[in-house]
């Protein structure tokens, strides 16, 4: 029991700190929930998405992503180009306030748009196959017959993690209450967006 709880806890932590970061997911997941948009499908696909990519990576997956560094560099290429855009629409926001996807009742399809952006935010960045599939499942061969109590640490580090930043931004809706505020935070979602799609597109 206590190699099983130490394994789980070593699991949880290494998860943690690989996705508690300003990343493009972050961003996104937490301008959902301030906006209190499809919050409970975002954090569920990000969450399941961890948990899916985490069981790859200890299932050894891992080796046969960094076989294909081919592959890793067409999403790399997707996922900038995805990410270039989806940050000059933020920057168009903050340039422009009251057009596009704001507080401001929303165009029609617009829990579809934030389910299918999540999916590409998750998937698109080839970083997540590096880190969650190859790092964590190379991390969790070193446990042994523990490795999948470990995996299931991280899964849970993550769960908590995005239900967190997902349904806890709605505490900061007194303060993003003001025009000025939702700039900012859109003004801080485009300079994470552009400057991780212009990486990714560099070191495609």
């Amino acid at each position: 029991m206590n190699h099983a709880l130490t394994a789980a806890a070593a699991g949880f932590g290494t998860g943690l700190s690989l996705i508690v970061a300003i990343g493009a997911q972050n961003a996104f997941v937490l301008r959902q929930g301030v906006r209190r948009d499809a919050v409970l499908a975002v954090v569920g696909i990000c969450a399941l998405s961890d948990a899916l990519l985490i069981a790859l990576g200890v299932g050894g997956v891992g080796a046969v992503v960094v076989a294909w560094p081919g592959a890793v560099r067409a999403v790399g290429l997707v996922g900038g180009a995805f990410l270039l855009c989806y940050g000059a629409l933020a920057a168009r926001r903050v340039l422009r306030p009251g057009t596009g996807l704001h507080a401001d009742g929303e165009a029609a399809g617009s829990r579809r748009r934030a389910i299918l952006t999540c999916l590409a935010m998750t998937w698109l960045n080839p970083h997540v196959y590096l880190d969650t599939v190859f790092l964590l499942g190379s991390l969790a061969a070193d446990r042994g017959p523990m490795r999948w109590t470990f995996g299931l640490g991280a899964a849970f580090a993550s769960l908590c993690w995005f239900a967190a930043l997902g349904f806890g931004a709605r505490l900061l809706g007194r303060f993003l209450a003001r025009p000025t505020a939702w700039r900012v935070l859109d003004g801080l979602v485009a300079v994470t967006m552009l400057a991780l799609g212009a990486t990714l597109l560099a070191g495609s």
